[in-house]
């Protein structure tokens, strides 16, 4: 009996799966991302990159326990409508290995 090789495509990721992959690797990539989301975006535009990001940095629930925040809680706090406290949008960066800085206005 002999065997034949099974030749298989590469398998195709979407292109929220790929960036999430991306912020993954490199973090000065997530937060250029995320300071640029600051500069120009909304607050509903906020959420959506808090919300990619913290798929890429363990998921709402890693990260809640990593930041000693009620997972349901950031559940809400990163949903379109969320508005999160200051200490809630630190404490969720710092368990990603991010902060916020301010900078000049050019």
């Amino acid at each position: 009996m002999t065997k034949t090789k099974v030749t298989r495509k590469p398998a195709s990721r979407s292109h929220e799966t790929a960036t999430v992959e991306s912020f993954r690797r490199d973090r000065q990539f997530a937060a250029d991302y995320l300071d640029q989301v600051l500069a120009d975006g909304d607050q509903e535009e906020l959420m959506l990159a808090l919300r990619r990001l913290s798929e890429a940095f363990g998921g709402v629930t890693g990260l809640a326990q990593q930041a000693g925040l009620n997972s349901t809680t950031l559940y809400r706090t990163l949903s379109s409508n969320g508005n999160p406290e200051l200490r809630t949008l630190r404490a969720l960066l710092a368990a990603m290995g991010l902060r916020l800085s301010v900078s000049p206005v050019a």
